[in-house]
């Protein structure tokens, strides 16, 4: 199973600079030219993150920053950022020029996905209105003060361009969130979903308005991966008129079987995607030649790599998901423990 292992090499097109630990005598980069990564290795350096974040502030002219990458906060299995929000919050007059954060760059040797403490993140929309890009893992933390989880209230915001939530299980309150939000300017979302025992339980309505289209007239990309209900949203997405502003669709790190790709072949037409990305999936060798002959020829790239999905096939039985599994023996996606 994929697993992150590597932290960002770079964010909205620049490539990622760690600040310095306070020891390190080096000369620091144009604040420009560089997505900014605040925060070290979990247990290699004992400063606390607002720390660090105080430090940063102190020697780099913020007012030409352009993109941060938010790193390991404290605990991110006990705490939540909701200091490290506070922070960017503190200092939004001195940010006129951020248009890109990730939230929560977190390897799983640091922390596993199911296990990254969120909290609402809509605050940093609402305070900064310029900002094009936010991208965030998030899992879930029970602690004495109550569980620690991603919160995603409607709002509108004009500029926001990317929207990425990498998950394990993301709330069905995220998703319908998200659905109600206006985003008019939105290209790209990607919302992994993931599985009931990490407390995803989104439902294929929940995505309805997504599906819709007329709230995300900008919309090109879209991502609806990693997934337990994987055939459930190919078969939504197979009739969504979404499909027919897109360049790009991903149904992909899920347990997608042939019943969801017979779906969404049966569906809209396809052929007007540039590239279906259908990798770490559940299909059989003929239903891949169906979807390749079905899309190929009208220069779609199809991207059906298995990835890590174990080699078993044979008929289904019944209280099995998929051939020769269980659904206690599939890991959906890179990511779910």
């Amino acid at each position: 199973m994929k697993t992150q292992d590597e932290h960002l090499d770079g964010l909205y097109g620049l490539p990622a600079h760690i600040f310095p630990q306070e020891e390190d005598q080096e000369q620091l980069p144009d604040p420009a030219s560089v997505a900014w990564r605040i925060g070290y290795e979990r247990w290699t350096h004992p400063d606390p993150w607002h720390e660090t974040f105080e430090r940063f502030c102190a020697e780099v002219d913020l007012t030409r920053v352009r993109a941060l990458i938010i790193g390991c906060w404290d605990d991110p299995e006990d705490t939540d950022p909701a200091d490290v929000i506070e922070g960017l919050l503190a200092v939004r007059d001195r940010l006129p020029d951020l248009r890109s954060v990730f939230l929560g760059d977190i390897t799983d040797k640091e922390c596993k996905l199911s296990r990254i403490a969120q909290t609402d993140v809509t605050p940093l929309l609402d305070a900064f209105p310029a900002l094009e890009e936010l991208s965030l893992r998030a899992g879930e933390a029970d602690t004495m003060d109550g569980e620690l989880k991603l919160r995603f209230p409607d709002l509108r915001h004009d500029s926001l361009r990317r929207l990425v939530v990498e998950s394990s299980g993301l709330p069905a309150d995220v998703v319908r969130g998200v659905a109600a939000s206006e985003l008019p300017a939105l290209e790209h979302l990607e919302l992994w979903l993931g599985r009931s025992d990490d407390g995803g339980d989104c439902q294929a309505t929940d995505l309805a308005p997504i599906l819709a289209g007329d709230r995300l007239p900008a919309l090109r990309h879209l991502a609806l991966c990693n997934s337990e209900i994987q055939d459930e949203v190919a078969t939504a997405v197979a009739s969504a008129e979404v499909v027919d502003q897109l360049d790009a669709l991903a149904l992909s790190m899920g347990t997608l079987s042939d019943d969801g790709a017979l779906a969404l072949l049966g569906g809209r037409p396809l052929t007007r995607l540039k590239r279906l990305d259908l990798h770490h999936h559940f299909l059989s060798e003929p239903v891949q030649d169906r979807v390749r002959q079905a899309l190929e020829a009208s220069d779609v790239e199809v991207d059906l790599d298995r990835d890590c999905v174990l080699d078993v096939t044979g008929p289904r039985e019944p209280g099995r998901r998929h051939y020769g599994l269980r659904d206690t023996d599939i890991c959906v996606g890179p990511d779910s423990h």
